[in-house]
């Protein structure tokens, strides 16, 4: 059988499925948590995908009602995340539990969401269950709690599937909460339609029926669910999941996947390049093979360029191109990317004068003798889309200034799920987001340098956190990219105080070396140098860091208290102990509730 024309872009994703339901030669790989690869046809995952979307109706729910989704495994999550969009229900798609030290904060995360989703089910697995019926009875909207093995025994609807249209609601994606509270992101199958082409077409330029992309990130965030699960589909591309937690495990899953498939595509925020440069042997080296591979996105977090280098440096010697590397930027309004680096060049460095940029946010070159600043370009927009930058009362400015970066065009999506005031704040009226993040344009590139509420400011210069945290990231004992820095109130003004994780036997003078290379590199006096264990650093469910809660914590003696290792073995067990007593409670609590419903209950 031929091969569909991917020439154009689809309306929807469930149109770009849909016009590969007759292809068999191709399709996805899923890996399960001991590596073992099954794949999966373009036809067949069709074919499961409008079985388990029957099945959804069946139970009668109502068209675009939310269904919350907490599935670990990544051939569960497409097929349920998919299910959804043809049954025309808008799926939510939730973290699972990634510690047994943090199930507490969890669980109080998975309420909020179900909560203000007003999800009509939630959708989890057999072995995520235990902890989840806790929250069931607490969320008035939900009518169940099903595992997909469960719902693969229900009874499917033999009705027509509903028509999917660009301006319909397709999911909401929660936003990380790293500077604030979680938000319901509504994206448009137009939204995600818009944003994978230009990907498809401008970012990544995926070869029809020809590339493969390997992804091991998170499928509930938005870089691996739109990165791999929809992007590579619109042009019939192949994609390999791997678990997230069998790449923490085992870093170097990563580029072996890469080098059995051949595979030309991957994507991962910046501390994923230092890991799986530090945990790369000189056996595995010999072994892979990465001379296929022409693009591997770097975004999520600030991209670092002796990482970058490092990681090119290292994986060269298994045949990976310089220039490999792609720095990029995006956001969950933005429903994805916003800019993508030229690929295959090299990475691109600005430097500039640090004095006048801290005082004047100026982007000036540097003179013979001035302290000098170096920010990543992360490349140009996409076209039909813009950038810009503005100052704190909205005003545009020119290139070569600091300000609030701006994104518009087709992926901006249409705001805060219930949450107007959020949206007024984020959503301008002119049809700008606002991103909330700190940067310039130069030359038509954008320059990322922090985030407008996380900006230090001591003796009236300005400084960003990322410029501190890195200048410690060589510190022996210190754990690189876990380093947190921020001001709080001294006696006659602000005063900095930087937060690190250390690694096991870490030199007892490890805060006074960090002190020294503050003061070294920067030229600024540490008020304070906080160590913790590995595990200690409050981060968002897609792993950054939250410089506001460290901080809040710091303030009322709270820091360290919610790590993953504060609790030790012992306490670990007591936690999921608790948690699963709560579900099995909850569980009875649901089932008495539907046999004895009062008459007004839904």
């Amino acid at each position: 059988m031929s091969l569909p024309d991917v020439s154009t872009c689809p309306e929807t994703v469930v149109a770009a499925l849909k016009r590969l339901a007759g292809v068999e030669t191709h399709g996805h790989t899923f890996y399960d948590n001991g590596g073992k690869p099954t794949f999966t046809s373009f036809g067949s995952l069709n074919r499961t995908v409008e079985a388990r979307a029957r099945r959804l109706m069946g139970l009668g729910l109502k068209r675009g009602d939310r269904v919350g989704m907490v599935l670990a495994q990544p051939m569960d999550f497409v097929v349920s995340f998919f299910a959804c969009l043809y049954a025309g229900l808008v799926p939510v798609p939730m973290y699972p539990p990634l510690s047994f030290g943090k199930l507490d904060s969890w669980a109080e995360g998975a309420l909020g969401i179900l909560q203000n989703s007003e999800a009509s089910l939630l959708l989890t697995d057999a072995q995520l269950q235990s902890v989840l019926w806790q929250v069931v009875p607490k969320v008035k909207t939900l009518k169940d709690l099903l595992t997909v093995e469960k719902l693969d025994q229900q009874a499917a609807d033999e009705g027509e599937l509903p028509v999917v249209r660009a301006d319909d609601l397709c999911f909401l994606q929660y936003t990380s909460g790293s500077t604030s509270a979680p938000k319901g992101v509504m994206v448009t199958h137009g939204n995600l339609a818009a944003n994978a082409w230009v990907m498809v077409t401008e970012g990544m330029k995926l070869v029809p029926f020809t590339d493969v992309c390997v992804c091991w990130l998170p499928l509930y965030h938005d870089m691996g669910l739109i990165g791999f699960v929809v992007t590579p589909m619109f042009v019939g591309a192949q994609a390999a999941f791997i678990p997230t937690l069998l790449f923490v495990k085992r870093p170097n899953i990563w580029m072996r996947v890469m080098s059995e498939l051949k595979a030309q595509h991957s994507f991962g925020p910046n501390f994923a390049f230092a890991l799986a440069a530090r945990k790369a042997t000189d056996a595995d080296l010999a072994q892979w093979d990465l001379s296929s591979v022409r693009v591997i996105g770097c975004g999520a977090e600030p991209i670092h360029a002796d990482t970058v280098a490092l990681f090119e440096r290292t994986m060269g010697r298994a045949g990976l191109r310089p220039g490999t590397v792609m720095p990029a930027y995006g956001m969950a309004e933005a429903t994805l990317a916003m800019t993508f680096h030229e690929r295959n060049s090299l990475l691109k460095v600005h430097t500039l004068d640090a004095e006048v940029f801290r005082a004047e946010g100026r982007v000036v070159p540097p003179g013979n003798d001035e302290a000098v600043l170096g920010f990543v370009s992360c490349g140009k927009t996409f076209s039909g889309h813009g950038v810009g930058v503005s100052d704190p009362e909205g005003n545009l400015l020119g290139e070569d200034l600091e300000g609030e970066l701006l994104f518009r065009g087709p992926s901006v999506t249409k705001g805060y799920w219930r949450n107007a005031e959020a949206t007024e704040e984020c959503f301008r009226a002119d049809g700008w987001l606002r991103t909330g993040d700190l940067g310039f344009v130069h030359d038509g590139e954008v320059y990322i340098t922090g985030r407008c509420k996380d900006l230090i400011i001591l003796n009236g210069r300005n400084h960003h956190p990322t410029t501190i945290e890195w200048s410690v990231a060589d510190v022996d004992g210190v754990r690189k990219g876990n380093v947190v820095a921020f001001s709080v109130p001294g006696e006659e003004s602000e005063v900095l105080v930087v937060v690190c994780e250390t690694r096991p036997n870490a030199p007892e003078d490890t805060a006074e070396r960090v002190a020294a290379s503050i003061a070294a590199q920067l030229s600024l006096k540490v008020h304070e140098v906080v160590l913790l264990a590995a595990g200690q650093l409050p981060k968002t469910s897609s792993g950054k860091l939250q410089r506001r809660k460290t901080r809040e914590q710091y303030l009322s003696g709270a820091l360290g208290s919610q790590g993953d290792r504060t609790l030790g073995s012992s306490g670990e067990k007591l936690t999921v102990a608790r948690h699963v007593a709560r579900s099995l409670w909850g569980r009875a609590a649901h089932t008495a509730g539907k046999l004895f419903s009062r008459p007004n209950d839904t």
